[in-house]
Parts: C-alpha cells; sequence; structure tokens
C-alpha cells in the first residue's frame, strides 16, 4: 500500500469523476438496499462489492481510470455504496412501512422527513464519536476490518492476498453449507469477553425451549435484559465523559492509545445529538398531526422519550456493531414501542416513534465500519493530519449517498408499497401497537432488567457483556451462536501455540471469512431475488 509523504492531501469525495461514480454506485446501494429489506427481510454489506467494483475500474486501461488503483479513492467509493444500502433498507424503508400497515398512509410522507433528518443527524453523531474513548477506531468493528483486508489484498498481493483469498473462498464455503462465517471470523477479531456473551445468549435463546420449557422471547426476558444493559452502557459512556482529569501516571499511558476525539468533542456530540433528535421528534410531531392527539403534558413527555429513545437505541446498536459486527436494530426499536405503550401514548404517535427510533443506528453503526476501513487503510493514525482529512472526506462521500438514498426511497416507495412489499419487521411493529402489552410484561421486563445491568456492571465498559448479551438473546440464531464459540475456542488454542505473531494473520483470514459470507449472502440474495 503506498507511503503517503506527510502533508498530502487525501483524494476529495468532490472529485468530478469520484462523485459522478458515488452518485452511480449510491443508487445502486440504494436499489439493493429497498429490493432486499421488503422482500426478504435483511440488508447486504455492499462495501466489499463497492471496493470490488473500484478496483475493476480501476484496471481499464485508460488515465482516467488509474487513479482509483489508490486505496483511498476506492475507500470512499464503497463508502458510498454501502451507506446508500444501509440508509435506504434500514434506515427509511422500514419507518415509513409502519405507517402504511397502520393504514395511515397521510403519515408516510412526515415520517420518512424525520426518519431521513434522524439518518443523517445518525452519521454526523458516529463521524463527531468515530475514535473517542466510548468509540475508538481501535474497537473491532469487523466488517470495516474485512472491506479494508480486501482492499489492501487487492493493492499488495503477495502473502496477505493468499491468506485473504483462502479465508474467502473459506467463507463462501462455510455459507453455502448453512455456517454463518461472519460470525466465525468476528470470533477472531473482537473482545473475546464480549463475543462469548454474544455467543451464549445466541444458544440460549436457541435453546430455551428445550432447557427450560419455556421461550425466553415470549417472557420478554431479551428485552428486559437489553433495557437493564443499556441503561447502564448509557450510565458507563455517561462516565467516561464526565470523568474528572487522570494523574500524570495514567495520563502517560493514555498517550501511547492517542484519541482524536476529546472528552469535550465526545459531550459536545451527544448534546447536539439529543437536541437535533428533540426537534426532530418534534417535527414529526407537527407534521404528523399528532401534536393535536395528546395534552400538553403527554405531548411533552413524547418529545423527551422520543428523543431519549432515539439517543439510546443508536448508542446500543452502536457499541453491538463495533464489537461483533451485529447490531439488533430491529429488538431495540422493538423495545423503544413496548416502553411507549405501556407509559400510554396513542397509536399514531407510537407508530410515528417507532418508526423514528428504528431510523437511527443503522446509518451509525454502517458509518463506523467505513471509518474503520478508512482508518486501516490511512495507516491506523500514523499521519494523524491524513487521516483526519480522510475522515472528512468519507463523512462526505457518505453524506451525499444518504441523500441518493432518500431521493430513491421517496421515487420507489410508493411502488413497493403498491404491491404490498413492506419490511416484515413493520408488521411485527404494527401488529403490537394494535395488541398493545399487559401489566404482566411491564414486570417481565422490569425483573430481568435487574441482571442484565449486573452483567454490563460485572463486564465494564470496554467489555460490554450485558449489551453482547442481550444482543445474543435477541436474535434468533442457533448456528451463529455455534460459529461464535468454535471461533473463540479455536482463537485461544492458536495464540496458545503460535503466539502474539500469529494475530496479524488471524485478523487476515477473519477478513476473508468475513469478506466471504458477504459476497455468498449478497449474490445469493440477488438470485433470489431473480425468482421472486
Amino acid at each position: 500500500m503506498e507511503k503517503q509523504p506527510e502533508n498530502k492531501k487525501h483524494p476529495r469525495a468532490l472529485e468530478p469523476f469520484t462523485l459522478l461514480l458515488t452518485i452511480g454506485l449510491s443508487v445502486i446501494g440504494a436499489i439493493i438496499g429497498m429490493q432486499l429489506i421488503v422482500t426478504l427481510g435483511i440488508s447486504a454489506n455492499t462495501a466489499i462489492i463497492g471496493a470490488l467494483i473500484a478496483m475493476v475500474i480501476s484496471r481499464i486501461p485508460v488515465t482516467l481510470f488509474r487513479k482509483y488503483r489508490s486505496v483511498h479513492r476506492q475507500n470512499l467509493i464503497q463508502t458510498a455504496i454501502s451507506s446508500a444500502t444501509f440508509g435506504a433498507g434500514n434506515s427509511l424503508m422500514i419507518p415509513i412501512g409502519i405507517p402504511f400497515m397502520m393504514g395511515h398512509h397521510e403519515l408516510i410522507i412526515p415520517m420518512l422527513i424525520g426518519a431521513v433528518l434522524a439518518m443523517f443527524v445518525d452519521a454526523a453523531i458516529l463521524y463527531r464519536l468515530f475514535d473517542s474513548k466510548v468509540f475508538p477506531a481501535s474497537g473491532a468493528w469487523p466488517p470495516g476490518i474485512a472491506t479494508a483486508e480486501s482492499i489492501k489484498a487487492g493493492d499488495q498481493g503477495g502473502k496477505r492476498a493468499g491468506w485473504l483469498g483462502l479465508g474467502a473462498l473459506g467463507g463462501i464455503a462455510g455459507s453455502a453449507m448453512g455456517i454463518p462465517m461472519s460470525a466465525f471470523g468476528v470470533a477472531f477479531i473482537g473482545n473475546i469477553w464480549a463475543l462469548l456473551m454474544f455467543g451464549v445468549g445466541l444458544l440460549l435463546r436457541g435453546y430455551s425451549v428445550p432447557l427450560f420449557g419455556v421461550d425466553v422471547n415470549k417472557l420478554y426476558i431479551p428485552h428486559g435484559f437489553m433495557i437493564g444493559a443499556g441503561v447502564v452502557a448509557l450510565i458507563q459512556v455517561t462516565t467516561i465523559i464526565l470523568k474528572k482529569k487522570k494523574t500524570d501516571a495514567a495520563s502517560a499511558v493514555e498517550k501511547e492509545e492517542p484519541y482524536t476525539r476529546t472528552e469535550k468533542d465526545t459531550s459536545r456530540a451527544l448534546g447536539f445529538g439529543f437536541i437535533a433528535y428533540l426537534v426532530i421528534a418534534l417535527i414529526i410531531a407537527i407534521i404528523g398531526g399528532v401534536i393535536t392527539k395528546m395534552s400538553f403534558g403527554m405531548l411533552l413527555l413524547f418529545l423527551l422519550f422520543a428523543a431519549f429513545a432515539a439517543f439510546v437505541h443508536e448508542v446500543i446498536v452502536g457499541i453491538a456493531a463495533m464489537h461483533s459486527g451485529w447490531f439488533p436494530a430491529f429488538a431495540v426499536a422493538l423495545i423503544t414501542l413496548i416502553i411507549g405503550i405501556l407509559i400510554g401514548f396513542p397509536p399514531l404517535a407510537l407508530g410515528l416513534l417507532v418508526g423514528f427510533s428504528a431510523a437511527t443506528g443503522p446509518a451509525f453503526a454502517d458509518m463506523g465500519y467505513d471509518l474503520k476501513t478508512g482508518y486501516i487503510l490511512r495507516g491506523n493514525g500514523e499521519d494523524m493530519a491524513y487521516e483526519l482529512d480522510g475522515r472528512k472526506q468519507q463523512f462526505i462521500a457518505g453524506m451525499i449517498a444518504f441523500g441518493v438514498a432518500a431521493i430513491a426511497v421517496l421515487i420507489a416507495y410508493k411502488g413497493y408499497f403498491a404491491q404490498n412489499l413492506v419490511p416484515p419487521v413493520d408488521k411485527v411493529y404494527a401488529a403490537t401497537i394494535e395488541a398493545g402489552v399487559s401489566g404482566d410484561i411491564a414486570r417481565q421486563l422490569f425483573l430481568w432488567a435487574i441482571p442484565g445491568a449486573i452483567l454490563q456492571i460485572v463486564g465494564g465498559s470496554k467489555r460490554q457483556m450485558g449489551v453482547l448479551f442481550a444482543t445474543g438473546l435477541l436474535l434468533l440464531n442457533v448456528p451463529a451462536g455455534w460459529a461464535v464459540l468454535a471461533g473463540i475456542v479455536i482463537r485461544a488454542v492458536v495464540l496458545k501455540v503460535r503466539g502474539k505473531q500469529a494475530e496479524t494473520t488471524m485478523s487476515i483470514l477473519a477478513a476473508g471469512f468475513i469478506a466471504g459470507d458477504a459476497l455468498y449472502s449478497f449474490f445469493s440474495s440477488v438470485f433470489k431475488l431473480k425468482k421472486l
């Protein structure tokens, strides 16, 4: 990979041809995101697809295209298509599908406006928080590592390309056999304690009926765990921000891993985020017409709760994404909805509330993945000026992609809804609003929030054991649980036998497993779409 001279400017996101590629691939990414979310209920990681397209373009024997052999231009391209995919699918189509399923078509545009604003704020907050104590660049962000290693292998070749290729073949083969290879690969990269809890949570959810004779999901145990762990996680984040200056000795240790975002930057970003969400909640309430459906006290409570829920949602989703590469956005939004029902908000307000909450988190997580990719490609912060410049260009590329995603959804949603193509999770949200919840559910949530909080306290802010355990409980994927635990065991054995020197090779192999899984999932999803 090319060494960057000091003071050299990073390639610009607004270079004419780069901008053209950004917009073109963002359109493709948005179409993929919308199509997958309404037909299969999932989103694909298109970052690696974008990187591969940029690599192919760079091999065209025309002078203009040769510039795209730069790994940093490739990074901008993959940032754009990835942002558009998650933005259109997760951040926008899911929120606007809720009022459609509730039969209130007049609320679709108000919800879209709120979701678009929330998506932009979501990404902007992560940009301001990336490489802070709360969300360090040194965090795992597994899909980001996979994309970076793919781009580096294409640029450098040699042993690195060989190990990555071997891992990718293993990822494709394993995925074809039904093994979740991304989960297996993540176990080689992330925090072992966090991933151990994640794997155990996945298995307990999957085997709760044969082991205990009850379905933990029907008892709202995962939801209670996440509420308790999430509250403690928020307190831990707040404590990090408000913590007093360390002693000189501790500060000396801190300098070994400097952060580009200070505690002041972090508190400002989070403060901006809460105020921005409060304003967006007010906008949604006004243009959605629900402002007239509630008393002044209830309206004030709705605005504060909506802003707080969106804020907590993105923090929890971000923590899970950083440690595991998976994020329980659907489930955490459902928790927001359940609490909103218990508070007593009217149905229309609940629909807008859960849509607003669901709009936050995905863009936050995806921006983290992309910035991690760029961070690795730019030398892991060795040239801080170049790192910050590159990060800014990625942010610009991502924002352009989100804008394209918003336009694409605005143009396409009527066609999808006319065919009754709506994200499957929206049916769950609408049914929950219609059915309501009982006092028994409230007691279950409170009861299981206690062990969730205790586990999060025991693990501390770095291990995030409570949040990751709750994430596992919220996801029904037994094979992923076994894959994570198997990966952890293999990782421990290899490190015991080979020592620290094996870490680099294992990381590259892991990136290959994740990349292979992403490629297989993407193309198999596209193939399924052709058959529909």
